[in-house]
């Protein structure tokens, strides 16, 4: 049986928001190759293959900009992964449905609310600040902005639509697939959830604003998310060799950029990237495993306040180095997490544990 440890969960968060983070960086600098996260744009197909077959000093900004984005269906299957191993095999935690749906969004609250007032703040102390609108305010505060008609531009800032999405998960786990549920152990309903949701999209039109609202929300990552379920519930697979998980790893890299060049495969690439990054923890050595679970510790409050940083230090990368800025901004992001994680571990002690792996 295939087992992910504690360890190799924290280096998955970590590998995971080390590529959300630099992605949001890099796709803000508008040379780069943009990212096919919610819709299929042909052209953005096209500029990165050009881009590839005309390598240039800023090819990895390239890269990070139009894959980085990928790390969130990571910690979507991790999510599905903790809940199951949380709530349903060591030592199952019995409450209510409403119980657990208020405690797991008061706990994402309280890391948005203390993440979006320091943003706002630094927002309009910095040039160019957004322009607040009454229910974009309000949609964000109750984090159901993914459900408006235009999210893409209602939600701000923009990486925050992930706590939206959240709440939707811990929903949909708890009045669906809690194993108080009725049907939660039925594979058929699950694996028809499973086929459904994933070939639906197939069915909008690439490009179009269907497709990008139906991608916000769960209903665009409940494949990846049921398949963390599944493999958690369910996997016997014997623990691979080494070299198979090492050309795991390099199958899931090839087919990962194959599969971004068509919008049919396009669809399945989520899923090879859960497995790549298995498998890649399965093979780092502990030099390399340990500052990854170290970086995956403070991934929640990384991922809280690297809009912030990011704000204030892109100019450097849009009017002068492109790596400097880059390196400068991971560095301040990972000190102020750092901060931030403290202050919601002092927080937590007082209001129960706010950041876990669930």
């Amino acid at each position: 049986m295939i087992n992910i440890s504690k360890t190799e969960s924290q280096a998955m968060r970590g590998i995971a928001i080390l590529a959300i983070v630099m992605h949001n960086y890099c796709h803000w600098l508008g040379k780069m190759v943009q990212e096919n996260e919610y819709q299929f744009f042909e052209r953005n197909v096209r500029r990165l293959m050009v881009e590839v077959a005309h390598p240039s000093w800023e090819i990895i900004a390239h890269l990070l900009s139009f894959f980085g984005h990928y790390g969130v269906p990571v910690f979507v299957f991790l999510s599905a992964y903790g809940l199951v191993m949380k709530y349903e095999k060591s030592s199952p935690v019995e409450e209510n449905a409403s119980s657990f749906i208020w405690k797991h969004y008061k706990k994402l609250f309280f890391m948005m609310i203390v993440g979006y007032s320091a943003y706002v703040m630094v927002d309009y102390m910095t040039p160019a600040p957004r322009r607040y609108e009454f229910w974009n305010v309000i949609g964000q505060l109750g984090m159901f902005s993914n459900l408006y008609k235009d999210p893409d531009h209602d939600i701000w800032p923009g990486p925050y639509w992930y706590f939206g999405l959240m709440v939707q998960i811990y929903i949909l786990y708890r009045l669906v697939f809690h194993p108080s549920c009725r049907f939660s152990r039925n594979k058929w309903i699950i694996g028809g959830l499973f086929a459904v949701t994933l070939l639906a999209q197939l069915f909008f039109r690439p490009e179009g604003m269907t497709l990008q609202w139906y991608r916000y929300n769960v209903m665009g990552s409940l494949p990846v998310f049921i398949a963390g379920l599944m493999f958690a519930r369910y996997n016997r697979f014997n623990e691979p060799t080494r070299t198979s998980y090492a050309c795991f790893v390099i199958a899931s890299v090839a087919l990962i950029f194959l599969f971004s060049l068509w919008v049919a495969t396009w669809i399945i690439v989520p899923f090879l990237i859960c497995i790549g990054t298995v498998a890649l923890v399965k093979l780092l050595p502990q030099s390399l495993l340990k500052p990854l679970v170290w970086v995956g510790g403070i991934s929640a409050s990384m991922f809280v306040c690297h809009p912030i940083t990011r704000k204030v230090i892109i100019p450097i990368s849009r009017h002068g180095d492109l790596y400097a800025g880059l390196i400068l901004y991971i560095v301040a992001t990972i000190v102020l997490a750092m901060v931030f994680s403290r202050f919601f571990a002092r927080s937590g002690e007082k209001r129960g544990n706010v950041i876990d792996n669930s």
